[in-house]
């Protein structure tokens, strides 16, 4: 079974429940297609600048993670048309904490949930 973390956004907790990144995550679908078989291991949200979300990602590793996924929403945004990637998503840094926090913790990081964009693959730190 693999244990997942994720990762989301200050700017989004308020608004998403997290109800579609869930239940890819249990129907194996979108960003954790890879997987056969999965489990929630626990859920932090980054707070801007990301200073503590390393530390943040270390207590994940310390409880079992196998994977880090850091939601959509992060590096992507709602439109008419779907989720895009061309406008970025809530934060701007997304691309510099993934790669700190795989460098740190040698965790495997996701860049993706649930919501991909249209003929996006998700990114993965190893």
């Amino acid at each position: 079974m693999t244990k997942i973390a994720l990762i989301r956004c200050e700017k989004n907790e308020n608004q998403c429940p997290l109800t579609n990144c869930f239940k890819c995550l249990l129907e194996k679908r979108e960003g954790f297609a890879q997987y056969e078989d999965t489990q929630l291991l626990g859920l932090f949200t980054c707070r801007c600048p990301g200073d503590s979300v390393t530390d943040l990602a270390g207590i994940l590793k310390k409880r079992g993670a196998d994977a880090i996924h850091f939601c959509t929403c992060m590096f992507a945004k709602k439109s008419s048309n779907g989720w895009d990637t061309n406008e970025g998503g809530f934060c701007g840094e997304v691309d510099e904490i993934i790669t700190r926090i795989h460098r740190e913790t040698g965790v495997p990081c996701v860049k993706g949930t649930a919501h991909l964009p249209k003929g996006y693959t998700p990114e993965v730190w190893k």
